[in-house]
């Protein structure tokens, strides 16, 4: 049943700004992050996923896994994104593909905010299911 502000057909060109989908946050074991996703459940349904993170300087986002391949996309700071145990120097401009399964996490190293695009193959977010390895390590 639609939902009010709910897009019910994908054959229509959409446009949106992020500031004007509602900011989530985690600021618990899972992480210190906030997140709007843009595409995927409420605002569209669809084929995929997709949103805007950002971590505050400090921030981090906990390792974890899903069943779906993921994409990053940093669009401004810096940091590190660890996958399958591997660090690896994140900045503006870096993209990274993260397999099905592959346990990933990243956190902000740098003096400023660090944001990035995320983007799933899954019509919505609640398709992604979290599945932290230690919670509360902030690595």
């Amino acid at each position: 049943m639609p939902v009010s502000g709910y897009r019910s057909w994908v054959s229509e060109p959409l446009v949106v700004n992020a500031t004007d989908v509602e900011r989530e946050t985690w600021s618990d074991d899972r992480g210190k992050l906030g997140f709007r996703t843009i595409f995927g459940g409420l605002v569209v349904p669809g084929d995929f996923t997709a949103g805007v993170s950002d971590l505050e300087v400090d921030g981090w986002l906990g390792h974890h896994r899903h069943e779906p391949a993921e994409i990053y996309f940093v669009l401004d700071g810096e940091g590190v994104l660890t996958i399958d145990g591997e660090d690896h120097a994140v900045r503006a401009g870096t993209a990274a593909y993260i397999p099905s399964n592959s346990e990933h996490g990243i956190r902000n190293t740098g003096t400023s905010t660090m944001r990035f695009f995320y983007a799933f193959a899954v019509a919505s977010f609640d398709q992604v299911e979290y599945r932290f390895t230690a919670q509360g390590s902030g690595s």
